[in-house]
């Protein structure tokens, strides 16, 4: 028996792409497990609290990359190559959480559709049920009960409720892929969102990552002029005294 599971995949995932070093920036991950099928809604909510607990660790371990890469000379490069073995762990996670996430949709629309079968097969049931077996004459009725108050009678009532019931089914039956649609284009939509956040979040730190270096640019064209001024002086003055 294989002793491989989703957990443990999920887990692998995570820890190869931690441990990416900085010759592996910008190459894709060639032994990456794919993502395993989730087959319950358990599973699938198993899943979801483990991408929780990884994301922490991903981002406990990114916060210590950072402490370290402070004390290094090339602090923007060990940053750069931090913050993609972050990316990487991340967009595993993520691919993770979208097919867990996706299982539950669909079983839940499968769920309502099967319990939406069931019902129509049971008042089909019942219908043929009816038919084959017609209710007594009237007048047997009356001497066992009171004679019905005017309008409908009982089995009247009961059918015209039981095909109202069926009309309904019948609509929840055909809007069943219109609802199929809607998940489907919720689930492309918050997709979305989520690259357009991501191009955003990554637009934003190349501008500040721009913006400090032109910072530290300028404070060492200020602290060399200073220093060739502080020179300057100090020959001028010597000079002078010289001269003297």
């Amino acid at each position: 028996m294989s002793m491989y599971s989703p957990r443990m995949a999920m887990a692998v995932l995570v820890s190869m792409a931690c441990a990416a070093s900085a010759q592996d920036i910008g190459r894709p991950l060639q032994h990456v497990p794919d993502v395993p099928l989730t087959h319950s809604v358990e599973q699938a909510e198993a899943k979801l609290a483990e991408v929780a607990a990884a994301r922490a660790k991903v981002n406990q371990a990114y916060a210590v990359d950072e402490q370290v890469c402070n004390d290094k000379f090339f602090v923007n490069n060990c940053l750069d190559d931090a913050k993609e073995k972050r990316r990487l762990a991340l967009s595993g996670l993520r691919a993770v959480e979208v097919e867990a996430n996706r299982y539950k949709r669909q079983a839940a629309v499968d769920k309502r559709d099967a319990e939406l079968a069931d019902r129509l097969k049971k008042d089909a049931e019942e219908e043929a049920r009816r038919i084959a077996a017609p209710p007594k004459p009237h007048v047997e009725r009356a001497a066992a009960a009171p004679a019905a108050k005017p309008g409908l009678s009982a089995e009247q009532r009961q059918a015209e409720h039981d095909a109202k019931e069926r009309r309904r089914l019948v609509q929840e039956a055909a809007d069943a892929p219109k609802r199929a649609e809607k998940v489907a284009a919720f689930e492309k939509k918050q997709a979305e969102s989520e690259q357009r956040r991501a191009r955003i979040a990554e637009r934003m730190a190349e501008q500040e990552e721009k913006a400090r270096k032109r910072a530290e640019a300028a404070a060492a064209k200020a602290e060399a002029s200073a220093a060739a001024a502080a020179k300057s002086a100090a020959k001028d003055g010597k000079d002078s005294k010289d001269s003297k």
